[in-house]
């Protein structure tokens, strides 16, 4: 159901349900969580995440598991669904989703939690919840307008249409747009512009920018400066700077 490979640098996160388009079901939910384990406790530089088969990333969540619960029931699943997923986005690896056909619902959210997003040409991004009567329960609502701003987030859930490939990269929704042919070869190719660089560092900036976004400029200058700070103090800081004074290329050790 979701499949965890190797292909050099990077692990390949597969949804593999492509008879019911990769619909997120809760037993997907609670493998997530435990491949991300693996691959955080891994030597992988880098996370791709894409769904089986050519049709769909994920169609979002599997409706037949949604109906006949208490109030509790719902919060309880929706706030672990939000845990889960946002394990992506605290990954100590970068991770790209690549996005190859619909990506739906708790798909799309799966999608916009990861640090990038590429996508084939097919790829249609939605949260179509509002044609339920439902509302996004994953993260759509917070994490669309924080990456294409408000307005047109909203446009998109409040009318439930799809964001096509070529719009969602006007949108600085996607990064790349690759044919399907090549596309994972095309990732790989895109993740190893971060590959070589501090998993430390990394995620350093990755924090601050993102915990910035929602404070005023000046509480985000100050947590970018205790970054900045840290940096300094970690083993790959200190050997990045030797290594420049030395003239030779730095070796990471992501300490």
């Amino acid at each position: 159901m979701l499949e965890l490979s190797r292909r050099d640098e990077f692990a390949v996160l597969t949804l593999n349900r492509p008879a019911v388009l990769n619909a997120l079901n809760f037993e997907l939910l609670l493998q997530l969580e435990h491949r991300l384990d693996e691959v955080e406790a891994g030597d992988a530089r880098c996370l791709i995440v894409t769904g089986a088969g050519d049709k769909a990333f994920c169609a979002g969540a599997d409706i037949s598991e949604l109906s006949c619960r208490t109030p509790e029931q719902e919060l309880d699943t929706t706030l672990n669904g939000q845990r889960v997923i946002s394990r992506l986005s605290r990954l100590r690896q970068p991770t790209i989703a690549l996005v190859n056909g619909y990506a739906l619902g708790g798909g799309c959210e799966l999608s916009l939690a990861c640090t990038f997003r590429v996508a084939t040409p097919k790829a249609r991004f939605g949260l179509p919840e509002i044609k339920l009567g439902l509302v996004p329960g994953y993260g759509g609502t917070q994490r669309l307008p924080r990456l294409i701003g408000l307005s047109v987030a909203l446009e998109a859930m409040l009318s439930g249409r799809f964001i096509e490939a070529e719009e969602a990269l006007r949108l600085g929704l996607v990064n790349r747009v690759f044919d399907a042919s090549d596309a994972i070869t095309k990732t790989m190719e895109f993740g190893r512009q971060f590959t070589s660089w501090s998993l430390v560092a990394q995620r350093l900036i990755r924090d601050a920018a993102m915990q910035g976004l929602a404070l005023p400029l000046a509480d985000g200058l100050n947590i970018e400066a205790l970054a900045s700070t840290l940096s300094y103090r970690t083993d790959d800081g200190r050997e990045g700077l030797e290594a420049f004074l030395a003239k030779r290329s730095p070796h990471f050790t992501d300490k």
